[in-house]
């Protein structure tokens, strides 16, 4: 084998290796976090417009942790895309977690309100019915298990 030809093998082999290796970096890079073994789809739906920012809290099970300042396990933006962002975390590990979504549509990084509540979209996972007040941790856990889980949230609007 000639060094030229040596070479263009050695170039083929590197691309076909970077090829064959670039959705797991995309995977990876696409995703909040460090990369581990359970990853967290959310799909939230109903978007209004691209506006803004979503936002997404990532919950433990433990209620004196939720929904309170400094209580999640992970906050993260991404950009608001109609009629459905998608949004990735890396997580911890398997376990209990919840959800809580809203659509920052100013980019103002808060869930904005008035007297009557939000004035922003908002949801949490499993989409629970939502009268006056947030819902119960125990209506919006879920389980995520080692792989990937898919959580769908949707958007509600004032």
């Amino acid at each position: 084998m000639t060094q030229t030809t040596l070479a263009v093998a050695t170039a083929r082999w590197a691309v076909l290796i970077m090829l064959l290796l670039e959705p797991l970096t995309a995977r990876a890079e696409a995703c909040e976090g460090a990369p581990s073994a359970a990853r967290l789809l959310v799909v939230v739906e109903g978007v209004r417009s691209d506006q803004g920012l979503m936002t997404a809290s990532l919950y433990p099970n433990d209620r004196d942790k939720f929904l309170v300042r400094y209580g999640a396990l992970k906050v993260w933006r991404v950009p608001a895309r109609a009629p459905q962002t998608r949004m990735c975390i890396w997580m911890k590990g398997p376990g209990t977690y919840a959800v809580a979504i809203y659509h920052d549509a100013n980019a103002n990084y808060k869930l904005d309100r008035n007297l009557f509540g939000p004035t922003e979209g908002y949801g949490f996972s499993n989409n629970p019915h939502i009268a006056f007040a947030a819902p119960p941790l125990d209506a919006v856990t879920f389980q995520a298990g080692a792989g990937d889980t898919t959580v769908h949230v949707r958007l509600h609007y004032p």
